[in-house]
């Protein structure tokens, strides 16, 4: 000891000593004498002094004694208290040591010597799994080391940790132990350890999850009092939001676990003011919110998404979100993201959308909903987050809901107008044709949103008429909109009324003609897109001009005689040129705000200056971008000078070349129409095959859990088994189906493309002195090469399909042992009931020799009894021999009993009396 207390202070340093040694020569010396010494005394000091020296050299401790403390962690595992002094040392090398004014121990990347360190120690795999088998000591100073060094290790290489504790046998089995230890210490880093251990990898996030993560996350959030809790909760929600965030299995398992109704607490918001909801507080609301738009995000599956929105709806989740909507006095963070929440909850679902219609704000007299949101997005004074959520929440609500739309177009006609109320079409008109630009450009989109994918409505919205001054006729508001428009004024403005035009006029004729009866629309449209100066942001304005111009060539009927479709080619090829009009469109697709508005519906704004395009819109420039193109471009046509030069045989042979072309022409055309229709269903067929590959690794989710809880509540399992059975049966079945269906379509391919490119060769021999059938004979080539390659697509996915009926087959074999199981059980239950019934038999034998010599016993007392009245002397032997005989029954009663925990059956007995 005294060697040891020396060491040390030559470290610390004492002035009295000129020639200290170095930390490496103490680390060295002490490192030797764990090695060398042989009592457990000698060497748990030694590891006492390299935790204290561990906590200023890090570098020393981590480069000499990491691999002597791993020896000490494999040999010394009796002695909790060594086994803790090399864990804290260990830990202190890979983790900055804890202070008590900075507890946050893990330091990520940043901490260069502690990656080098880790590295080190996860050289050997063998060395993690040695933390988690010591894991399970209950005692404190070994445990909670143990789970502060496996924080360390995963924030320095998650990726390589999270391979070497998959690998390891229960290796996340004992983690998850960890969250029901009482020491509130241990849990809560066991939080923060499993946070890195679930990050970006979906097999940590399954078993979690099957290990029954969740029940465990809510009950540590209950016991911590939902969204009153402190940092704790905060750990939980962000681990349930690693599990759940990409992950389609956990996803579905949370629902089918009715675990969305323990979450329904968590929102019970009894003082929703700002004094009421201290910073933690909104910090797991939003966090609450987040897991809760996890469920229910448009880019989920679409049966996950509706399942989470029906479910949410049931336990009355929506309606305490549309409570604290309406609440006054809720922080504009929790509402703004409340707003989010509630509209990805409505978003395609007919259900919610019909309740949020329904929806009042507590005033006098009450007003919907829509109303009071659309408010508060026409208010530019109102934070630009909260204005971008409620247009986002009016674009879901409006998603697939034809009544939806119908009713707030009907709120602008005149005759549902009400001078006594507010509607929500005097909001989006009010906030259209203000001097704000960025809530024009919500008023806009807002508006076309109400007609996508709508013929009806668009015409309808041409009966709209708006007021101006006292005395002056009403103009309606497609030429309000172009007014406006051509003032000029603000991009946001610009581009929104742009955008409501382009939408308004897609597939629908009859408001293109609408449009082109006002003279200087055309004019207008020309100039902008001829323009050739201008800004990155003036390029978009042309653009989507060009656009508009397109749409009104595509969807025209030729009703407007001064603007028909080839005079409005014309005028695109000679006032602006084919090619300016094409780059114009072009430059739209290229511009960055364009693709990343296509991305993702919900509107993800920072700041007004990147309030450009709508998802809608991007989707609708997508779709008819192709069609547009074509359009406009010029027709070919042949010229009546060289004809005219030609002698009638000339002529006449001329015509059949083009009869024979016409009809080559005929035939390649009903050859890419088939070729489009079994493309189209090689699609259908493919994606059903993906379903079915969803399907079974769902069935095999479905399978592991089913084991997992098998071992813990016993072989209940009977109905899972059927369930599972029935689900094999009929993706069975669907993989026959399909396999009929390919392959009759691919004989029917193969038939037809034969025959047709026969017929075309024929024709083709007929024209060999002209040069455009040899142009039509390479085409054909071409097509024919292209069959040929759907063929080869054709053949990969039957071979795709024969791999799942392989795996199905797997699963049957599986099947067919569990019956066997069955089979055996109940011949073992037919042997156990045949048993039973001969134990019945014995016992009532046994019942009637039991009542026999009762009877007797009673007639040999009556016996003595009668002697003794008539003057007989019974004496004592006759006594004694009655006292044998009683013990002589009481035997064979004995005995008898005996036999019958023997076995014996009723014939036995007969012999043995």
């Amino acid at each position: 000891m005294e060697y040891f207390k020396s060491g040390l202070k030559s470290v610390l340093g004492t002035p009295q000593d000129s020639q200290q040694p170095t930390a490496a020569e103490t680390v060295d010396k002490l490192v030797e004498r764990v090695q060398t010494s042989t009592l457990l005394d000698d060497r748990r000091d030694a590891c006492r002094a390299l935790k204290a020296l561990s906590t200023k050299f890090r570098l020393e401790i981590g480069a000499q004694a990491m691999d002597t403390l791993i020896h000490v962690l494999e040999c010394d595992r009796n002695d909790n208290e060594i086994l803790g002094y090399a864990l804290d040392a260990i830990g202190n090398a890979i983790n900055r040591p804890r202070d008590d004014e900075n507890p946050n121990y893990i330091n990520g990347g940043t901490d260069e010597l502690g990656m080098q360190f880790t590295e080190i120690f996860i050289k050997k795999p063998e060395n993690v799994s040695l933390l988690l088998e010591l894991i399970e000591e209950f005692d404190f100073k070994v445990r909670w080391p143990i789970v502060r060094l496996l924080a360390g290790l995963l924030s320095h290489k998650p990726k390589d940790l999270q391979e070497c504790i998959l690998v390891s046998p229960q290796g996340i089995s004992r983690l998850m132990d960890l969250l029901s230890d009482p020491r509130e210490i241990i849990r809560n880093d066991t939080l923060i350890l499993l946070e890195y251990l679930t990050k970006s990898n979906a097999n940590i996030q399954k078993i979690v999850a099957f290990e029954n993560g969740f029940d465990k996350l809510l009950r540590i959030i209950s016991e911590e009092g939902y969204s009153d809790g402190g940092v704790i909760v905060g750990d939980c929600l962000r681990v349930m939001l690693t599990l759940l965030k990409n992950n389609t299995s956990n996803q579905t398992f949370f629902k089918e676990g009715t675990y969305i109704k323990h979450i329904a607490p968590f929102f019970d918001l009894q003082d929703p003011t700002e004094q009421g909801m201290n910073p933690q507080k909104v910090d797991n609301t939003l966090m609450m919110l987040q897991i809760v738009r996890t469920l229910v995000s448009p880019n989920n599956p679409q049966q996950v998404t509706v399942a989470a929105q029906k479910a949410m709806f049931q336990c009355g989740l929506l309606e305490q979100l549309c409570s604290i909507l309406m609440a006054s006095g809720v922080p504009a963070d929790v509402l703004t993201e409340t707003i989010n929440t509630v509209a990805e909850l409505i978003r395609g679902n007919h259900g919610n959308q019909e309740y949020f219609s329904s929806v009042n704000a507590p005033t006098t007299p009450p007003k919907s909903a829509i109303v009071v949101l659309l408010l508060s997005m026409g208010n530019d004074k109102q934070p630009f987050a909260l204005r971008c959520s409620v247009l986002y929440c009016f674009q879901c609500f409006l998603y697939r809901n034809e009544f939806g739309q119908a009713q707030i177009v009907q709120t602008l006609l005149p005759s549902t107008a009400d001078v006594n109320t507010v509607t929500v079409g005097q909001i989006l008109c009010g906030s259209l044709f203000s001097t704000d630009a960025i809530s024009n450009w919500f008023a806009a989109v807002a508006l076309s949103h109400s007609l996508v994918d709508n013929p009806t409505q668009k015409e309808q919205l041409l009966r709209v008429q708006l007021a101006t001054s006292m005395g002056n006729p009403a103009v309606s508001l497609m030429n309000q909109c172009v007014l406006m428009l051509q003032q000029g004024g603000k991009l946001q403005t610009r581009l929104g009324l742009l955008m409501l035009m382009s939408t308004w006029l897609a597939n629908c004729t009859v408001s293109v003609m609408q449009f082109l009866s006002i003279p200087t629309n055309i004019p207008f449209l020309t100039s902008q897109v001829n323009l050739t100066e201008g800004d990155e942001h003036e390029d978009l304005v042309q653009g989507i001009c060009a656009f508009l111009l397109g749409i009104c060539i595509e969807f025209n009927d030729n009703s407007q005689p001064s603007f028909t479709k080839d005079d409005l080619c014309q005028l695109i090829i000679k006032r602006i040129g084919l090619e300016t009009f094409l780059d114009k469109l072009v430059a739209i697709t290229k511009n960055e705000n364009y693709s990343r508005a296509a991305q993702n519906p919900h509107l993800k704004f920072k700041q007004p200056s990147e309030v450009l395009f709508d998802y809608e819109f991007c989707r609708l420039f997508k779709c008819l971008e192709g069609v547009i193109i074509k359009a406009v471009q010029p027709k070919p046509k042949l010229l009546n000078g060289p004809e005219s030069s030609m002698s009638p045989e000339q002529q006449e042979l001329l015509r059949q070349y083009k009869d024979v072309i016409r009809d080559q022409d005929q035939q390649l055309h009903d050859l890419k129409s088939q070729m489009t229709e079994l493309k189209s269903e090689y699609e259908a067929v493919k994606n059903n095959a993906e379903e079915m590959a969803n399907s079974i690794q769902q069935l095999k989710d479905q399978n592991a859990l089913l084991k997992a809880q098998r071992s813990v509540s016993g072989n209940n399992s009977s109905q899972e088994v059927l369930l599972l059975k029935q689900e094999i049966e009929q993706l069975k079945m669907e993989c026959v189906k399909k396999q009929e269906q390919l392959d009759s379509k691919n004989d029917d391919f193969f038939l037809k493309s034969t025959v047709e490119s026969s017929e075309v060769g024929e024709a083709g021999d007929k024209a060999q002195t002209n040069q455009s059938s040899l142009e039509l004979e390479s085409i054909i080539k071409q097509h024919e090469s292209e069959i040929a390659s759907k063929n080869v697509e054709i053949e990969h996915l039957r071979s795709e399909l024969t791999q799942q009926q392989e795996k199905i087959k797997a699963a049957l074999e599986t099947e067919e042992s569990v019956k066997k199981l069955k089979e055996e059980n109940a011949k073992l239950l037919e042997e156990q009931t045949s048993l039973e019934e001969q134990l019945t038999v014995i016992r009532k034998e046994q019942e009637d020799i039991l009542i026999m010599l009762t009877d007797q016993s009673d007639k040999i007392s009556e016996y003595k009894k009668r002697l003794r009245e008539l003057g007989q002397q019974v004496e004592d032997d006759d006594d004694s021999i009655n006292d044998e005989s009683d013990e002589l029954i009481d035997d064979y009663l004995s005995e008898i009993k005996d036999e019958l925990e023997d076995g014996r059956t009723g014939a036995d007995l007969e012999k043995l009396d």
